[in-house]
């Protein structure tokens, strides 16, 4: 993975790229990237970045968490290969940390977020700067396309890729072109971020959401491209993706406290399903039968949807995604429900322990 003469020639001290006349000038680019537990996908990942058809300078900021694996091991070998990346330590492991860290360890205008399983396309870069100098936005990102290798993952990733899984979020299913409330990853001027205090530390779910919301509210734009399409690996088993969902659902509430108006009805659907059919199969098993309509209902709606969104999949992954599309739906509306007041506020110092 050693880089070309050139592009290590471009990153020696000092050096200045020498624009050819008539030829555009290209920004460079800082991708960050937190990583915890990740040997599975990281030199995949790596490799995606640092192959980029991308004309300007660039360089990979990695925020390594405490891993259980061989993480770092592996991030520090891939660093001693290039030099255009960095290794810094998150000691705390959580990915709002991770990113202002990397963030602050970089050193370019323009700032890209990429996760330890994320692939991008060779082109992934260069659409975002055209699309962020096109448009003008303070954040430019594209579809989170996931794609499965089992028949498990292949069922998720065709439910977090449909609207019946995940709503009509442009970044989950595509569209055209737009401002948007959020989108996947993203593509970030660094004065956007500076504006805005960079990541809130206390989000450890939904933090872009929460980020872009506050780049939005203080006049910034934020822009979605199918242009920029980043493959994305979904978890790999029930539990995992029960977890994900729960935990998802518990934070985009905390959103919703911290920024009042920011809940409408596609957030709002899973937490209501959970209630009409908590309360349909209760009612049901006291007594009253026509309840079940609305248990059974869903159940029907599910399979049915599953027959339409799982055509073209292999019958093992088909088969698994009634059952991939209810974990989503209700593990995401337990969260929602259960979501603790306190969850998100600033825990507060200990006697003696200084506050950061």
């Amino acid at each position: 993975m050693n880089p070309s003469p050139h592009a290590r020639h471009a990153q020696q001290p000092g050096a200045q790229s020498r624009p050819v006349p008539g030829e555009r000038t290209w920004p460079a680019v800082s991708v960050v990237m937190p990583v915890l537990n990740e040997q599975r996908h990281l030199t995949d990942a790596v490799g995606r970045i640092l192959t980029q058809d991308y004309p300007g300078e660039l360089e990979l900021v990695l925020a390594i968490g405490p891993s259980r694996d061989r993480t770092e091991e592996i991030a520090r070998k891939l660093a001693g290969e290039d030099p255009r990346i960095v290794v810094v330590a998150n000691p705390t492991g959580r990915t709002p940390q991770g990113l202002n860290i990397a963030i602050k360890a970089s050193q370019y205008s323009i700032i890209v977020r990429v996760d330890g399983h994320s692939l991008l396309p060779p082109d992934y870069v260069r659409a975002a700067v055209e699309t962020m100098e096109e448009s003008g936005a303070d954040n430019v990102g594209g579809i989170m396309a996931a794609e499965g290798v089992t028949a498990f993952e292949k069922a998720v990733a065709r439910a977090m890729t449909s609207k019946i899984g995940v709503g009509n979020a442009r970044f989950h299913t595509g569209g055209e072109a737009g401002e948007v409330e959020t989108v996947y990853l993203g593509t970030f001027r660094r004065s956007a971020l500076e504006r805005v205090g960079g990541y809130d530390e206390t989000f450890t779910r939904a933090q872009d959401w929460e980020m872009n919301h506050r780049i939005r509210q203080s006049g910034g734009r934020i822009f979605f491209t199918p242009r920029m399409r980043v493959t994305y690996r979904p978890r790999p088993n029930l539990r995992a993706l029960a977890k994900q969902y729960f935990h998802t659902g518990r934070w985009r509430r905390v959103v919703g406290r911290e920024h009042q108006g920011t809940l409408n009805l596609r957030y709002l659907a899973p937490p209501i399903a959970v209630l009409a059919i908590t309360a349909g199969t209760v009612a049901g098993i006291l007594g009253f039968w026509p309840a079940w309509i609305l248990p059974g209902g869903y159940a029907a709606a599910i399979v049915g949807g599953a027959a339409v969104e799982g055509r073209g999949l292999p019958v093992s992954a088909w088969l698994r995604l009634p059952l991939v599309f209810a974990t989503m739906h209700l593990t995401w509306g337990v969260g929602f429900l259960t979501s603790p007041p306190g969850l998100g506020q600033p825990t507060p110092a200990k006697p003696g322990e200084a506050v950061q």
